[in-house]
């Protein structure tokens, strides 16, 4: 065991292995650093032990048993090292399974880093709608009655029905005419539940839709929708009474109403509103023909900025010029702040730069390439501008 340095750091070690003896005097321990003398010694890592100063270097307690592992140069009990170093799932708590050729694989969540085995994408595991984040099996997630589970962090700032939304429908109205976009048409917004959403989205006949979770639409036909009254009771893991109400929705102008997913934080939830208003500005202003990345491109932009407004310093927000926020390159800065009173916690805010990842990196045509174009064109244009191009030649300015 002379030779253990040279070899894998990662293999296990016999320190009871024979060695070649060198005399008494010579012998001084790895440990204490006083000569071994007589009696039982270990001789292995080039050195020579005492028994009970042979230790594991995480749980320090003396290593008896005839095999080790070594990280470097440090000794643990092949248990100890496991617990150490062996990955272990944050979905079902045990360390990850080797696979076939003998490697330890796991899959990892791209923003929050949560690992767990490969298995739980095929085992029902349920997965938040809104963080994504699997669902550890020593938490229990919230049962939206519908297919839909949601985690305890984004139950907290969960909208759950259409008057507990209209305040922040204000304020992104507000968010908007501070950027001298104002709607002058007053457009229903109405919280809905998941069926009600798909059975206006078979309705409308215009416009692409995220698959395969819908979560907002601007409506421009005449339907009946029924929308969420009163926000449910909680019971258990699960939702109780919850109290809907269907309304005819009369077409007055180019829009009807939006519609948005209950039950979603309130930062995803404002984000579709920001989106969908865009949609309704969009109409409202004449813009005709769109291609869907250039009109879901757009309105992705909105949602991001507005989510840019919410979560981050006034002083730090889309370091760009003035004529990003501004509809006249000849504005002022303009700078909204917060729809929440008194900010926003960590949580919160963790949450908003997880929904501005997913925006910046969907990997969809319209939603995806079309925002990191318009992102582009707004950088370098300012907004009015961009939008001016789009009016005129229904394509972003390079």
């Amino acid at each position: 065991m002379q030779d253990s340095l040279n070899m894998n750091p990662y293999m296990p070690h016999n320190p009871y292995a024979p060695s070649q003896a060198l005399p008494r005097g010579q012998r001084v321990c790895g440990g204490c650093k006083h000569e071994v003398g007589h009696g039982h010694y270990l001789s292995c890592m080039g050195m020579y032990w005492h028994p009970q100063c042979f230790r594991c270097s995480s749980c320090t307690h003396p290593i008896r048993e005839t095999e080790f592992t070594l990280l470097g140069a440090e000794p643990y009990h092949k248990l100890c090292y496991k617990e150490l170093h062996h990955p272990k799932c944050d979905v079902c708590l045990q360390f990850i399974a080797t696979n076939r050729t003998g490697l330890i694989e796991y899959r990892a969540h791209p923003f929050w880093g949560q690992k767990y085995c490969p298995s739980h994408e095929l085992d029902r595991t349920p997965r938040c709608c809104s963080c994504e984040k699997m669902e550890p099996r020593n938490t229990k997630y919230m049962s939206l009655g519908d297919g839909r589970s949601l985690c305890m962090e984004c139950l907290d700032s969960a909208v759950m029905d259409t008057g507990e939304c209209q305040p922040l429908y204000h304020s992104i109205r507000d968010y908007y005419e501070g950027m001298n976009m104002k709607l002058d048409q007053q457009i229903p917004m109405l919280l809905v539940e998941r069926q009600a959403l798909n059975e206006a989205m078979e309705g409308e006949c215009k416009g692409p839709h995220h698959m395969p979770e819908t979560r907002g639409l601007c409506l421009s036909e005449e339907q009946t929708v029924s929308s969420i009254l009163r926000r449910p009771r909680i019971g258990g893991h699960r939702l109780l009474d919850m109290r809907t109400q269907p309304q005819k929705l009369t077409r007055r102008c180019e829009v009807t109403a939006i519609l948005v997913l209950y039950g979603l934080p309130r930062l995803l939830t404002g984000s579709i509103l920001a989106h969908e208003l865009m949609h309704g500005w969009l109409r409202l202003k004449g813009y005709r023909n769109l291609s869907p990345e250039v009109e879901e491109g757009i309105c992705q932009v909105m949602s991001y900025l507005w989510l840019e407004s919410e979560i981050l310093p006034a002083s730090t927000r889309h370091a760009q010029p003035s004529t990003s926020y501004a509809s006249s390159s000849s504005s002022s800065s303009y700078r909204p702040p917060s729809s929440k009173k008194g900010g926003i916690s960590h949580t919160e805010k963790k949450l908003g730069e997880f929904f501005m990842h997913q925006i910046a990196n969907d990997t969809s045509t319209a939603y995806g390439d079309g925002f990191r174009t318009a992102y582009k064109a707004v950088n370098k244009y300012g907004l009015r501008q961009t939008l001016n191009h789009i009016r005129l030649t229904g394509g972003f300015p390079v």
